[in-house]
């Protein structure tokens, strides 16, 4: 669309975010980017810097484009990967946007951000919401972060990936159990990328900050060995459409080492209680049902059977006089995962985990 008004010529190029592009204001590169040598600051964040001062003096405003790649490379005698680099950089942080074959343009003033985070969890409940707000507590001001949910769907994260990329200066992403999702994740900039909550052989080279569920559930039952003497069967809880496999793995690692009878079932409906069960349960439904199973039973919780719940959350401090739980430390996660971003931590961090004994074993 082209509209003239007093000698001045407006296009407004169509693009997803409906910026309309100003080419009426002058550019002139040498007035925006200043590179000096032996000042011991890399040329792409002076490259940075400089825009960043051209947009807080209003040199550039919303809409503006930016001087070319290669008149940059030109007027400074950069390589095109350094000039690259900076813009990247600017556009990860959401200040630049491109548009292929015209060129970069100025899409936010905000200069103040310096991180913006994609951060992709499975679901939303309590577990992550303690997660997040952890994470938002700790990392900082001038950090952006955009939240998404995959809900243990293959196509959505594919696609939030793919829409994702480089658009962000960091991605934390948690796959859970998700089959052939590597690819779209190693589409992403290795170094920008943290695993969370789950990881696996095929994800070792990113750094993560997890949970250990075998090692977990093994070490919690190890710790309330004594108490589980009194039950003559465990049962685990297992539906294993969301849950991690190490949770089976570990619960059936020790009912092997002590010769505990067990079974595994994938829900409790229609099921009686037997004197001298003990249910492990996951889901926070499963655990509502084995309760209200058990009251229209007349069995008294810790006393006739035992509970041990899977994460803990206020509620189980004050349901049926307390339940059990083995549980990772969430806040302690957030705040890990916020060092991680803002040192630049390249680990894997296994998080702690313990068994918060209660009245229901």
């Amino acid at each position: 669309m082209k509209v003239k008004n007093k000698n001045i010529l407006y296009f407004c190029i169509p693009v997803p975010t409906s910026f309309c592009i100003n080419f009426k204001r002058p550019l002139f590169y040498m007035n925006i980017i200043s590179i000096q040598n032996n000042i011991g600051l890399p040329k792409y964040k002076q490259i940075i810097l400089s825009i960043e001062k051209a947009i807080e003096d209003e040199k550039l405003v919303k809409g503006d484009r930016l001087p070319s790649v290669n008149k940059v490379c030109l007027a400074f005698s950069l390589s095109r990967d350094t000039v690259l680099l900076g813009y990247e950089e600017l556009k990860k942080r959401g200040i630049i946007y491109a548009i292929p074959g015209k060129g970069y343009y100025v899409k936010s003033v905000e200069i103040t951000i310096k991180q913006k985070i994609f951060l992709l969890f499975d679901e939303l409940n309590i577990f992550k919401e303690d997660i997040y707000n952890s994470f938002l507590n700790n990392i900082g001001k001038n950090v952006q972060v955009d939240i998404y949910f995959h809900h243990f769907n293959n196509v959505v994260f594919q696609k939030l990936i793919n829409d994702s990329v480089g658009n962000y200066t960091k991605y934390i992403l948690m796959p859970t159990n998700l089959k052939d999702i590597v690819d779209s994740i190693k589409t992403l900039p290795v170094g920008d990328v943290i695993i969370l909550d789950q990881t696996n052989a095929d994800l070792k080279s990113y750094p993560a900050i997890y949970q250990n569920h075998q090692k977990d559930i093994f070490e919690g039952l190890e710790k309330g060995k004594e108490r589980l003497a009194k039950y003559q069967k465990l049962i685990l809880i297992f539906p294993g459409f969301r849950e991690p496999i190490g949770m089976k793995m570990g619960f059936e690692d020790f009912c092997a080492a002590h010769n505990f009878e067990s079974e595994i079932i994938a829900e409790f409906t229609n099921r009686k209680i037997n004197a001298g069960d003990l249910y492990i349960i996951p889901n926070d439904r499963d655990l509502v049902r084995v309760i209200e199973s058990a009251r229209d039973q007349n069995l008294k919780l810790g006393t006739d059977f035992g509970i041990i719940s899977y994460n803990e959350t206020p509620l189980k401090k004050v349901v049926a006089s307390g339940i059990t739980t083995i549980s990772t430390h969430f806040e302690a996660m957030g705040k890990i995962l916020a060092e991680m971003v803002l040192k630049g931590k390249k680990e894997q961090i296994e998080n702690k985990s313990s068994l918060i004994m209660r009245n229901s074993l």
